[in-house]
């Protein structure tokens, strides 16, 4: 095969700007492809329900920026997976537009752009599912009906390799993709020179996070991705930063079921025997890994609904007596709500995040604090009105001012407040799809439309 040399300068564009030190001097490598993903379902369910970008557009377009201008003046491909953090139409659409402003800018020479879209209407699945097709769960759900599409309000199908193959082929210089599999956006371009799917996809599981895959840590700076006959070679571009045996494999493992699987439209990627060698000070090879195809293609739904609105109070509690009794507390102002506002969990619900006794981690937490010195408390209220959330979330915080406990005897309050007022949150989304669905093939639920930019 041709060697293939791609650079990445951020695992998740726009989310905070990348750094353009290393990300220089990855450039000046000379590398054939610069590719970053965009996207991550790690933000949560609102930006795809709601079809909103979680990343300020500022950075997003400081990030394509950088990358653009540095692609056209090497004359190479620049490919961007996941748009605007969802990769739903509107995501592909917004960075079309920035890319077309950041090439007038700079008076950029005419390039060939490709957009790839992967939102799918909610319509359409309900059709298939009703026309006896199988929309499987993931990781224990299960498999979809028609009530779960109904509480749908966006979907987008993950894109393998093969779509983002065929523009490239079709000589896009730019390509700007919808929701994309983190390692597809590397994989392709490899494929497309002659490589193995094995190394393929290796080498885009360990440069989907760019600098993640280095020591020390490091977020944001460029890594340079090597393949050619002798396997997989990672390099981290920061000078204080090495791509080490140890990071490496530990990233391969990143976000994993099973540490050594990645799986992706067609089939798997098999870790279990890769082997990591240090070639140089901050360079790891990577050998040894296989790929298992599928007798069939399978593809990725991610689908998001809104549940209810949301409103939040802060607050805090310093009185010893009162910690102790947190619990007793926060059933008394419940039973409170449900004298007033009928039981928790019917026409609303009320959630009480106590910070400093376990907010983050729950009943999982394998070290429970036994007394706090203090706790800080997140009152979340959801409900189908924003209006009447925002008066039950005002009364769910203040009765703990007034919660009745045995033995207290003062009258001075048992809370402080940040700030006595509701704050209106973004409404509560949740994920209804992580489940997948056959293809005839892997562009079925995707499509491209091309265009040349002129500045």
């Amino acid at each position: 095969m041709k060697p293939i040399r791609i650079i990445t300068p951020t695992g998740h564009l726009g989310t905070t700007p990348l750094e353009k030190g290393s990300f220089e001097r990855g450039c000046a490598q000379r590398p054939d492809y610069i590719i970053a993903d965009s996207g991550s379902a790690d933000i949560g369910p609102y930006p795809l329900g709601a079809d909103r970008p979680a990343s300020s557009e500022v950075w997003q377009r400081h990030d394509l920026e950088a990358m653009l201008v540095a692609a056209r003046k090497l004359g190479i491909p620049m490919i961007i997976g996941s748009a605007s953090d969802t990769g739903t139409n509107r995501g592909v659409d917004q960075y079309v537009r920035l890319i077309k402003e950041i090439a007038a800018q700079h008076k950029l020479a005419p390039f060939k752009l490709a957009a790839v879209y992967s939102e799918v209407p909610v319509s359409d699945l309900i059709h298939r599912v009703q026309a006896g097709e199988t929309i499987a769960g993931l990781n224990g759900r299960p498999t979809a009906d028609l009530a779960l599409l109904k509480r749908t309000d966006r979907v987008v199908a993950v894109m393998g390799v093969e779509p983002i193959r065929a523009v490239l082929r079709d000589g896009a210089d730019v390509i700007i993709a919808g929701r994309s599999g983190d390692c597809a956006i590397f994989a392709a371009p490899i494929l497309n020179a002659g490589g193995g799917e094995a190394d393929a996809y290796f080498c885009g599981k360990a440069m989907e996070c760019a600098s993640f895959c280095g020591e020390p840590f490091m977020g944001k700076e460029t890594i340079l991705g090597r393949v050619d006959s002798e396997g997989v070679f990672l390099t981290a571009m920061h000078p204080a930063q090495r791509c080490t045996p140890a990071s490496v494999a530990s990233h391969a493992m990143y976000e994993r079921l099973n540490p050594f699987r990645e799986y992706v439209p067609g089939g798997f990627l098999d870790m279990s025997r890769c082997r990591y060698e240090q070639v140089d000070e901050k360079t790891t090879r990577v050998t040894g890994q296989t790929f298992v195809a599928d007798a069939e293609t399978w593809i990725k739904l991610e689908g998001a609904g809104k549940v209810a609105e949301r409103a939040l109070f802060i607050l805090g509690i310093r009185d010893p007596y009162t910690i102790a009794n947190l619990d007793r507390a926060i059933d008394w102002t419940k039973g409170k709500l449900a004298e007033r506002f009928g039981p928790v969990g019917g026409t609303y619900d009320v959630f009480y995040h106590d910070y400093g006794r376990g907010a983050v981690m729950g009943e999982m937490e394998p070290t429970p604090a036994k007394s706090p010195l203090e706790v800080g408390i997140v009152v979340e209220v959801t409900c189908d009105d924003a209006a009447r959330a925002e008066v039950i979330c005002h009364i769910a915080a203040k009765n703990l001012f007034y919660a009745r406990l045995p033995d207290v005897k003062g009258t001075a309050g048992t809370a402080a407040i940040m700030s006595d007022e509701v704050l209106h949150a973004r409404p509560a989304y949740e994920w209804t799809l992580n489940h997948i669905i056959k293809a005839k093939d892997q562009s079925e639920f995707f499509s491209t439309r091309f265009e040349t930019i002129h500045a």
